[in-house]
């Protein structure tokens, strides 16, 4: 094979990659606010890491469970993850992106938004791609009281 199909193979490698780690990332997201927690939890590898601004877990089950636990029933969860920088390296993977959430805790009158940059690592399995590692760390956060929002009404199958 020519330099130039071998430099055009691994071109569409990468492609390849880069694509499947963006599907992962957003399946992430929409487990998370699916609460589809098995989904959730076939997105990492056992022994993966996290760090949510502080909030740090040491595996795999140890996220799960708090996410399980933490946002069930009444809390409404938006994330957005934007504009990846992915760099693939063989069988691992590293990745930026642009987070936007909101929390909502109609129970409470609460709100929350912000924004922040995730910092992941990725790892190639059998399976496929895993996160090895996520987190993030807050540009901003915004707290509101539903009861300052006139008109404020939630509906869907979350609210």
């Amino acid at each position: 094979m020519s330099d130039d199909l071998a430099g055009l193979a691994a071109l569409v490698c990468e492609e390849r990659d880069v694509r499947a780690i963006c599907e992962l990332k957003y399946r992430y997201l929409r487990t998370l606010d699916s609460k589809d927690w098995d989904g959730f939890e076939q997105c990492f590898v056992p022994e993966a890491t996290a760090d949510y601004n502080g909030l740090v877990f040491d595996d795999r089950a140890a996220l799960v469970a708090y996410m399980r636990e933490n946002l069930g029933e009444g809390l409404v969860t938006l994330h957005q993850a934007h504009h990846p920088e992915i760099e693939v390296a063989g069988d691992t993977a590293t990745g930026r992106w642009y987070l936007y959430d909101r929390v909502i805790v109609e129970a409470v009158s609460f709100m929350l938004e912000g924004g922040a940059f995730y910092t992941d690592r990725y790892v190639r399995t059998p399976d496929g791609w895993r996160v090895a590692h996520t987190g993030y760390r807050r540009t901003f956060e915004a707290t509101y009281n539903l009861s300052d929002l006139p008109g404020f009404k939630l509906t869907g199958p979350g609210g």
